[in-house]
C-alpha cells in the first residue's frame, strides 16, 4: 500500500508519500481500507516538532488518525465486523493517511448509509474534541456561550452543538465565514486586531442584552484569560490551551475525553440527519498531501480538509 510518511521533523516538504506495510492483523484487529480520513492542526504540529515534549514522533512516522472506509480483513476474534462493512473510527498509531489501515475492533462504528465518506473521515478528531468541549461547560438552554475559533473543524462543530443545546452562541472568526455562521444561528465577532480581546467581547455581548456564562477556547492566546476578565468562573471555560488551563485553572477536556465508540456513532447519527453539519472545504488525494497541509496552515479554512487515499465507492462520491 502507499502510506504518508516523515522521516524527520520540518515544514510539509518532510512528507513523503511510500510504499508500506499495514501492521500485522491481530486477533482483535480489522484492516480497513481507508476512502477518506481527514486531516488536523495537531498533525502538523507534531510533524513540525512543536507538540516535541507532549506528543513526540518516532521516525519514521506515519501521520493520521481520522478515517472512514471498508472492513478489508478482520481477526479471528472479531465478530462484530465483517468483509465489505462501511466504517468510520480512529488509529492511535498515526497511521490513517494510507490506503489501508489496522486498528482494534472497538475504535470502529458502523457509517450511517447517509453519511457521506468525505464528512465520516473527517468527523473522529474534531467531532469528539468538540463534544468534549460542550459537555465540559454544560451549557443551559439560553446560556451564552463564546466559541474562539468557531470555524475551525473543531470550532464549526462546538457551534451546532452548542445551538442543539439552545445555547445563545457568540462566534470569534473571520468575517469572511459571516454567512456560514449566520446559518448557524450563531452571531459572529470579528477576532479583529485589537489587544483588548475582553472588551471587545463585552461589547459584542452587552449589545444584545447578554453576559458572558460559558466560554470554549479553540485558538489559544489571550483568549482563556478573556474569559475570566468577562468574568466567567474557571470551571465553565474550556481550552485547548493546555498551559494556560493549568495556570489559570481553567478546564481542558478534548478529543482524550470525547474518545468513545458511543460519542463517534451518536456524532455520526447527528451528520447523517442533518442535525449537524461537517464542513469540508477541500479534498485531496493521498499524493497531494503536503497541498492539503498547505492549505490548512496558510488557509484557515472553514471546517476540515480531507483525504481520499483510494477510490470512493461508486454509490457515494460526495
Amino acid at each position: 500500500m502507499k502510506a504518508v510518511r516523515f522521516d524527520h521533523y520540518g515544514d510539509i516538504d518532510v512528507l513523503d508519500l511510500e510504499d508500506a506495510e499495514p501492521r500485522p492483523l491481530g486477533p482483535h484487529d480489522v484492516l480497513v481500507q481507508v476512502h477518506a480520513a481527514g486531516i488536523n492542526p495537531g498533525e502538523a504540529k507534531i510533524r513540525s516538532g512543536a507538540l516535541h515534549e507532549r506528543f513526540p514522533a518516532t521516525f519514521p512516522s506515519g501521520q493520521g488518525s481520522d478515517l472512514a472506509g471498508t472492513v478489508a480483513e478482520a481477526g479471528p476474534a472479531v465478530t462484530e465486523w465483517t468483509v465489505g462493512d462501511p466504517v468510520l473510527g480512529w488509529s492511535e498509531e498515526r497511521s490513517s493517511h494510507a490506503e489501508y489501515v489496522t486498528v482494534p475492533a472497538d475504535q470502529l462504528v458502523r457509517k450511517p448509509d447517509a453519511l457521506p465518506w468525505t464528512s465520516a473521515g473527517a468527523l473522529y478528531v474534531a467531532g469528539t474534541t468538540a463534544w468534549a468541549a460542550v459537555a465540559a461547560v454544560d451549557p443551559q438552554a439560553g446560556e451564552t456561550v463564546v466559541v474562539a475559533g468557531a470555524t475551525g473543524g473543531v470550532g464549526s462543530l462546538a457551534v451546532q452543538l452548542l445551538r442543539l443545546r439552545r445555547a445563545n452562541v457568540f462566534a470569534v472568526a473571520s468575517p469572511r465565514h459571516r454567512d456560514w455562521l449566520e446559518s448557524q444561528g450563531a452571531t459572529l465577532v470579528d477576532y479583529g486586531s485589537g489587544s483588548d480581546v475582553a472588551e471587545r467581547l463585552r461589547q459584542a455581548v452587552e449589545t444584545d442584552g447578554s453576559r458572558v456564562q460559558a466560554f470554549l477556547d479553540f485558538h489559544g492566546g489571550d483568549y482563556p484569560r478573556a474569559a475570566l476578565a468577562l468574568g466567567v468562573p474557571p470551571t465553565r471555560i474550556n481550552t485547548l490551551d493546555y498551559a494556560a488551563a493549568a495556570a489559570l485553572g481553567t478546564r481542558s477536556d478534548g478529543n482524550a475525553q470525547g474518545t468513545s465508540q458511543s460519542v463517534l456513532t451518536e456524532l455520526a447519527e447527528l451528520a447523517a440527519t442533518g442535525r449537524i453539519e461537517v464542513p469540508i472545504s477541500g479534498t485531496y488525494p493521498l499524493a497531494e498531501v503536503r497541498q492539503a497541509f498547505a492549505q490548512l496552515e496558510q488557509e484557515h479554512p472553514l471546517g476540515k480538509i480531507v483525504l481520499l487515499p483510494g477510490a470512493v465507492p461508486a454509490l457515494d462520491r460526495s
